[in-house]
């Protein structure tokens, strides 16, 4: 199938990764206290062992108040960052590279209801169309938020990190920002055309960037799909979506992880283009696509409790093979089976591990 192209390795910035698969970003829910466990640490350690090019930690939010949607979910704020540290240093010891993915679960409720440290922080004061959380953020609480990743991006770089994701996605605050549904403002943070809704995100890549440096990756995850609605979409037309991305890549991002449920599934009528094929068509910057890789079921179905088996890497070979993609994020099976890059390269289809629901929250 080709496989060996996805073995080839590549370098960005000053990071040069072995081959072109990426853990993609997955939250455990399995952190008491929102601090980093040693089985956090051994968690990746054993995807650094199976030979994973680069591993994205999952959300992992920023020292603000209303940044984490969960009290089980390691964060960043200052006293986790000795045992992300520890973490870190055994990733490395099993030869790998790490990325920190700096998030904020902006107006979205929290996992569990009760616990909700801080009023809710959003453009609008909506958690979705037409759902009021409270109060939109002014202009003092988003300028404290943009300096916030950045102190988190420059601390990600002295912990060790090798690189930084700002989660731009899935309904999140900075998704937020982008979709109109929950995005009402009229002033500079704000607008009718999804151009002028990029002004947050671009403001939060500026302060990340200037803390991390001009050589450290900076990634950013977008998605059309929102936890609030699996079928919304910002951009509707090529058109749209290069008003959208074009700006992001533009100001500097060095690759763009293209959260997609499928990643088969054409992103616009007339072309076989998935959303990542599309970003580096109408850009030329670097992407990464992720999707139901490797497995016959979407994620959805695995949240309603389905089994899903190794499936054929024929169409995801020969995507990349003609240039629509950099990286190929992988999510369950290596929830599964973290020697599943080990087992593709060697040919030991055969011994792949098949994902079970029942077990997606465990930490291995």
């Amino acid at each position: 199938m080709g496989l060996e192209a996805l073995f080839q390795p590549i370098t960005i910035g000053t990071l040069t990764l072995p081959n072109r698969f990426v853990m993609a970003p997955m939250s455990r829910y399995a952190c008491p206290e929102r601090m980093p466990t040693p089985e956090l640490s051994a968690y990746h350690r054993r995807r650094a062992e199976g030979g994973v090019g680069l591993m994205l930690t999952g959300g992992a939010a920023i020292d603000h108040p209303a940044a984490n949607n969960s009290p089980v979910l390691a964060d960043f704020r200052a006293e986790a960052r000795p045992a992300w540290r520890s973490l870190v240093a055994e990733t490395h010891a099993a030869g790998g590279r790490i990325s920190l993915q700096l998030w904020h679960a902006g107006g979205r409720f929290n996992r569990e209801p009760w616990w909700r440290p801080a009023p809710l922080a959003s453009p609008s004061g909506l958690g979705g169309p037409d759902f009021v959380v409270g109060e939109p953020l002014n202009d003092e609480a988003i300028a404290d938020i943009v300096a916030r990743f950045g102190e988190a991006a420059a601390a990600a770089r002295e912990v060790g990190f090798d690189a930084v994701e700002i989660h731009g996605a899935h309904g999140f605050l900075i998704d937020q920002f982008f979709w109109d549904a929950t995005n009402k403002r009229t002033d500079r943070w704000g607008g009718v055309h999804l151009e002028d809704r990029l002004a947050f995100a671009l403001a939060v890549y500026r302060s990340v960037r200037a803390a991390t440096g001009p050589d450290m990756p900076v990634s950013m995850r977008i998605s059309q799909w929102k936890e609030q609605d699996y079928a919304a979409k910002l951009a509707i037309t090529p058109d749209a979506l290069a008003r959208w991305v074009g700006p992001l890549v533009d100001a500097g991002i060095d690759f763009i992880d293209c959260s997609q449920r499928r990643f088969w599934e054409p992103e616009f009528a007339g072309s076989d283009l998935n959303l990542a094929g599309w970003v580096k068509k109408l850009t030329g910057g670097r992407t990464m696509t992720i999707g139901s890789i490797g497995l016959d079921r979407d994620v959805t179905a695995s949240f309603a409790g389905d089994r899903a088996v190794p499936a054929p890497l024929t169409g995801l070979v020969e995507r990349f093979e003609r240039g629509d993609f950099d990286l190929v994020g992988l999510g369950r099976v290596l929830l599964a089976d973290p020697h599943w890059i080990e087992k593709v390269r060697e040919g030991r289809f055969a011994d792949l591990i098949p994902f079970e629901a029942r077990a997606a929250n465990v930490v291995y």
